[in-house]
C-alpha cells in the first residue's frame, strides 16, 4: 500500500523513469546502463519512500490513556518544557526525528476532538536542531483526550521535508492509530503530553507509528480551563 498523498509523485517519477528508458534504447550501451540504473533508482526511492504499511494498533489503546508513536523513527529528545500554546503551562515533550528511509505516514496518538490547529510557514533547519520546533515550517494540533487531558503534536519539516500534510480540522473526532497526514521526506514529530503522564521512551528508542507505546496519560488529568475557572472563582 502507498500513501495517497504520493500518488502524483509517483505518476510523475514513473513517466520520467519510462522517459529515460526509451531514450536509453537510442544510444551506447554505457550511457543506456547509466539512465536505466537512475530510472530504476528513481522509482525504487520514491515508491519506498511513500510505502504506507498496515499497522496493528495495541489492544486499549483505543478508549484507553496509552500514548502511541505518531511517527516511525528515533527518539532524539525526552525533556520536560513549558507550552503556551494549547497545554498552557508545563508539560512533557517526546521528539521523534525520521530519516528520509523511514515510514513518513503520521497517525494520531490519542483518541480525542481535535481543539486546535494551525499550518506555521517557516524555516528548514536540520530536523534534530533544537530550535526547529520553533522556527520550522510545521502543524500544531492540540487534541483533547476523553478524560480531558490535551495533547499537542506537531509535524515539523526538515532541511529536506518541504510539504507538510494532514487531513484533520478543529471539530473532528481522531481515534489512536489512524492516518492524519504525512511530511514528506526527513522530518521530525514532536509529541506534548501533560506532566503528570509517564513516559516510558528513552532516546535512543525506536518507534512505529500507532505500535509503539510512548507512555500514559494521567488517570486524573488536571484540566487547564477548570483551572482558571475555580481561580476567578477565588
Amino acid at each position: 500500500m502507498f500513501a495517497k498523498e504520493g500518488y502524483l509523485i509517483i505518476g510523475v517519477t514513473a513517466v520520467l523513469a519510462v522517459v529515460l528508458i526509451v531514450v536509453g534504447m537510442f544510444v551506447g550501451p554505457v550511457l543506456r546502463a547509466m539512465l536505466f540504473a537512475i530510472a530504476i533508482a528513481a522509482m525504487g526511492f520514491t515508491l519506498w519512500f511513500f510505502r504506507d504499511p498496515e499497522r496493528t494498533t495495541p489492544d486499549g489503546a483505543v478508549g484507553g490513556d496509552m500514548i502511541l508513536a505518531p511517527a516511525d523513527g528515533k527518539v532524539v529528545l525526552v525533556e520536560e518544557v513549558q507550552d503556551s500554546l494549547y497545554l498552557k503551562g508545563p508539560a512533557k515533550q517526546v521528539s521523534i526525528f525520521l530519516s528520509p528511509l523511514n515510514v513518513h505516514v503520521n497517525r494520531n496518538p490519542v483518541d480525542g476532538v481535535v481543539e486546535y490547529d494551525e499550518y506555521v510557514p517557516g524555516d528548514y533547519l536540520v530536523a534534530w536542531h533544537p530550535k526547529a520546533s520553533e522556527k520550522n515550517e510545521r502543524s500544531q494540533i492540540g487534541v483533547r483526550h476523553p478524560s480531558g487531558a490535551r495533547v499537542l503534536y506537531k509535524q515539523i519539516a526538515g532541511a529536506v521535508a518541504r510539504r507538510i500534510v494532514y487531513h484533520i480540522k478543529v471539530g473532528d473526532e481522531v481515534v489512536a492509530g489512524e492516518r492524519f497526514g504525512i511530511v514528506k521526506f526527513g522530518s521530525r514529530m514532536d509529541i506534548l503530553v501533560p506532566p503528570e503522564s509517564t513516559i516510558d521512551v528513552v532516546v535512543g528508542a525506536r518507534t512505529v507509528a500507532g505500535e509503539t507505546i510512548l507512555g500514559r496519560l494521567p488517570s486524573v488529568p488536571v484540566d487547564a480551563d477548570r483551572a482558571e475557572t475555580e481561580v476567578g472563582r477565588n
